[in-house]
């Protein structure tokens, strides 16, 4: 047992064979970790600041964790750091708890991430329905995108509104005669990153677009908020102050940080596992790296962190092979921190916005949406559900009830393709087989269809003896076990023989324990022929109508 469980923990940590691949490309990691981190520049400033903690948490972030989540994680291929769904769940709490709460949140969020990792939970995710993940990331885009309306109009955001009513208060009472300028410059950052790919693919558009508008805006002095100072280097790292009080009141806040931490993470790693030649990925010890590096961000004063798809897509696409691609990625970003704060503090705060609203229309794939849609009315429902409920209330409480939803409707469809079928004895009439119901139970016998196909069983009051065919059940459980040995009693007590045929062995166990022996005539009602379980049924027959002869 123990060398078993020695064996599962070094499973979950890092190994020679993890860069077994980097002499043959090595070459291709490096340039695919500079073109990434190119990338993911102006996307951790922007997300950090959406969030509330600021920009230089945002970079810090994808440093940190960006690094640990490379060496430890699942994947030889993604990308971590600050991600726009975890600006999105970070926002309300720094707005709720303070921006003092966002180190220990973080720290715990961790500790549960890498908890969910060592005990197994990484499969987890494969439970959540396609419809609910796109619901929850066109949820997310849509977030994305109002939380950049105050930026846009160089306005600070409402206090105490949530993001839909307070873009539209932002709008509503927009000073026009300065917004122009920031709107300006979130027009030109579009343009840019939309026209830059057609001119050429390999630039990078995000970056590009940042660097002009910041010259232009430096240049011209243009009156719009700038990111202003960052830290030329990263802080020491402190363990977040812990009192009983606190915890109590950040937990429910971690749990779900560390919720959709997990979810964002194994999507990404396995969108990136479908990507990349580098074949499968590990999700436990994607959650593990994962939850070490959210514990290593809050020590540096970061915020958490998760697997993030579109950096993860890109770092792919440049022909990482590797984990040095991410490694040299959070140390392009490392060597910013400490050479190029002065220049980064330039950068518009519009200009930020600017990227993230055009990557929340990224985000949103139309031949997706149109899929969806078109699919099952079902499925269509959990999809526009998950999405309204991620805007307008909770994104954790988005994907329960989306859950809820898709899992409602998959057990009615099994429900209702479960049945009770009585067919004919096979071979050649004998006197009194019509005293006997053979009856094939097909699908499932589970809590949602077990009263319907108690009635169809006892609906055949002109029988004496009934033979229940199991060997076609799919599914059983303790509600559907239970009503068969009820079914079995009520028939018994009307006189009714019952013969169970069939029985599959993983359902054995259950309908003894649910009193199945107990309720037939005799153990030997439990048959596995059809032509015995027949046999014994006109045995019975026979031997009733010979009484009912003698008693005449």
């Amino acid at each position: 047992m123990i060398a078993t469980a020695a064996g599962q923990l070094s499973r979950l940590l890092p190994r020679r064979s993890d860069y077994a691949d980097l002499p043959r490309s090595w070459r291709r990691d490096i340039l695919a970790g500079i073109t990434v981190g190119v990338v993911a520049l102006p996307l951790a400033l922007a997300f950090g600041i959406s969030s509330g903690v600021g920009a230089a948490a945002g970079l810090i972030t994808a440093v940190v964790a960006g690094l640990v989540a490379a060496v430890f994680g699942g994947s030889h291929v993604q990308v971590s750091g600050p991600t726009g769904a975890m600006a999105v769940v970070l926002a309300p709490i720094v707005a709720q708890h303070g921006i003092g709460s966002v180190a220990l949140v973080t720290v715990l969020a961790g500790v549960i991430v890498l908890a969910a990792g060592i005990t197994g939970l990484g499969r987890a995710v494969t439970f959540i329905p396609w419809p609910v993940i796109e619901g929850f990331t066109l949820g997310i885009a849509a977030i994305i995108f109002l939380q950049q309306v105050p930026a846009a109009f160089g306005v600070a955001a409402p206090a105490g509104q949530r993001t839909l009513p307070a873009a539209w208060t932002v709008i509503v009472h927009a000073d026009w005669s300065s917004a122009w300028r920031t709107l300006a410059v979130v027009g030109s950052i579009a343009l840019f990153m939309v026209g830059l790919p057609r001119l050429h693919r390999e630039i990078p558009a995000s970056l590009t677009a940042v660097v002009v508008a910041t010259v232009v805006v430096v240049a011209f002095h243009v009156p719009v908020g700038t990111i202003g100072n960052l830290p030329s280097h990263l802080p020491a790292p402190l363990m977040p102050h812990a009192d009983p009080g606190a915890l109590r009141t950040l937990i429910g806040a971690a749990v779900a940080i560390a919720a959709l931490a997990a979810i964002e993470s194994l999507l990404s790693a396995r969108v990136a596992a479908t990507m990349s030649p580098t074949g499968p990925y590990d999700p436990d010890r994607e959650l593990v790296g994962q939850g070490l590096a959210s514990m290593a961000s809050g020590i540096f004063g970061g915020m958490p962190a998760t697997g993030a798809i579109a950096r993860t897509a890109v770092n792919v696409r440049a022909g990482a092979r590797t984990r040095v691609s991410a490694i040299v990625h959070s140390l392009l970003l490392l060597a910013v921190v400490y050479l190029a704060t002065g220049p980064v503090a330039a950068i518009p705060l519009s200009a930020l916005a600017g990227v993230l609203i055009v990557t929340s229309f990224r985000m949103i794939s139309g031949s997706t949406v149109r899929k969806i849609v078109r699919s099952t009315r079902s499925d269509a429902l959990a999809f526009v559900l998950t999405a309204v409920v991620t805007v307008c209330f909770d994104l954790i409480e988005a994907v329960e009830i989306g859950i809820l939803i898709a899992a409602f409707f998959a057990l009615r469809t099994v429900a209702r393709r479960s049945s009770v079928v009585r067919e004919d004895l096979p071979g050649p009439y004998q006197p009194g087989d019509d005293e006997i119901a053979l009856l094939r139970l097909d699908g499932a016998m589970f809590f949602g269809a077990a009263e319907r196909l108690s009635s169809a069983i006892t609906a055949h009051p002109d029988v004496s003896a009934v033979i229940i065919c199991m060997s076609q059940l799919g599914m059983l459980d303790a509600t559907g076990a239970h009503t068969l040995a009820e079914i079995a009693a009520d028939l018994e007590s009307r006189g009714i023989t019952v013969i169970i045929k069939g029985v599959q062995p993983e359902h054995m166990a259950l309908l003894a324990n649910m009193g199945i022996v107990e309720a037939l005539r005799h153990e030997n009602h439990l048959i596995d022929a059809l032509d015995d379980a027949i046999a014994h049924a006109r045995s019975h027959v026979s031997s009733q109508g010979l009484s009912v002869d003698a008693a005449g």
